[in-house]
């Protein structure tokens, strides 16, 4: 499969893992802590940040409904007045993206319906993100894929026939660069419910790029998920957990975000490829491998036996598989204890 750029970056199989932090509604409806997150998730080692493009009134429609889920965050709450306290304000759009790109990072959205692609497009995103609850909006899905754009589509609440239809509605309508996310659409997730088993499996089954969108708490499921091929990592970002906001509870923090750099890197990099023998880097720990010593003085004609040869470190002498051949064997020579055996000292 091929490499995908998305800015000055590169995502491929041979890439490091590529992280993104999404800010969500964790800005709290503060301009001034939304590009405080951004600036903090670039100091973590970030490259990406991620904004949501919608507003209430874009994405549902007010008295709709309530959600009624003991278990959720959000219990209780109007679906309305929920998505109007976390979406980002259009007009907050440009500065943010400008203050992304003074620091070097990569800035995109997730657009949740068509007038939201076009604003998008005004503001030059070089990649899509397709949430879970829209990987079944195939007007969305065309608008997006028409854009030529790369895209990033998460797989929550999604069978394989839905993943599967979406990504033919992608496909052929334009999309030539496409990332799966495995994703378990519960906030937050539990380990027992993420399945990161998936990953390599959604690889072989679309023939594509895949990583994960990781509502666990903790940076643990995104590592082992690197481990098993993800190369886009997203999580949900806030300065902190204290503060509150809708997804507040799930999100990491900055200490979080850049061990999350640092392991994902490291699970990355200690892959490598299929290796059986002494590498360079082993090489000088050859001499801590086991041989075989003279144990007590030996005088010349000597028979060697148990009591007189030893198998002890460092490797210096014959190698443990010679023990017993040795055996019962006479010395050229006299050998004082601590002698490496080797097979010139052998009659």
């Amino acid at each position: 499969m091929n490499d995908i750029k998305i800015g000055k970056y590169t995502v491929g199989e041979n890439c490091a893992p590529f992280i993104i932090a999404e800010m969500s509604g964790n800005h709290n409806q503060s301009l001034e802590r939304a590009i405080a997150i951004i600036e903090s998730a670039a100091a973590s080692g970030a490259h990406a940040v991620k904004l949501q493009t919608y507003t209430a009134d874009t994405i549902t429609m007010k008295g709709v409904t309530t959600i009624d889920d003991k278990d959720s965050l959000w219990n209780g709450r109007e679906l309305y007045d929920l998505y109007h306290e976390a979406h980002t304000p259009w007009e907050w759009h440009k500065p943010l993206f400008d203050r992304a790109k003074e620091l070097g990072m990569e800035v995109f959205s997730t657009p949740f319906d068509e007038t939201a692609v076009d604003f998008l497009e005004e503001l030059g995103v070089s990649v899509y993100k397709i949430a879970s609850f829209e990987n079944t909006d195939w007007p969305l899905l065309k608008k997006v894929a028409q854009t030529k754009k790369p895209v990033i589509m998460s797989t929550g609440v999604a069978s394989v026939a839905d993943i599967s239809q979406a990504v033919h509605v992608l496909k052929t309508n334009g999309c030539k660069d496409l990332v799966l996310l495995k994703c378990t659409s519960t906030y937050p997730a539990t380990p027992e419910n993420t399945n990161l088993n998936t990953i390599p499996h959604m690889k072989d089954l679309y023939g594509c790029l895949v990583g994960l969108s990781d509502h666990t708490m903790g940076i643990g499921a995104s590592v082992a998920a690197v481990a098993l091929g993800a190369r886009v990592i997203e999580k949900h970002f806030t300065l902190r957990r204290a503060d509150g906001g809708v997804d507040s509870s799930f999100s990491i923090e900055p200490d979080e975000l850049n061990a999350l750099v640092i392991e994902t890197n490291r699970a990355f990099l200690a892959l490598g490829n299929i290796q059986y023998g002494v590498q360079k880097a082993e090489e000088k720990s050859l001499i801590f491998k086991r041989s075989i010593y003279v144990s007590k003085d030996i005088k010349e004609g000597d028979l060697f036996t148990k009591e007189n040869i030893r198998v002890i470190r460092p490797g210096y002498g014959l190698e443990p598989k010679y023990y017993e051949v040795l055996l019962g064997k006479k010395a050229r020579y006299d050998m004082r204890r601590g002698t490496p055996l080797s097979f010139d000292k052998i009659l």
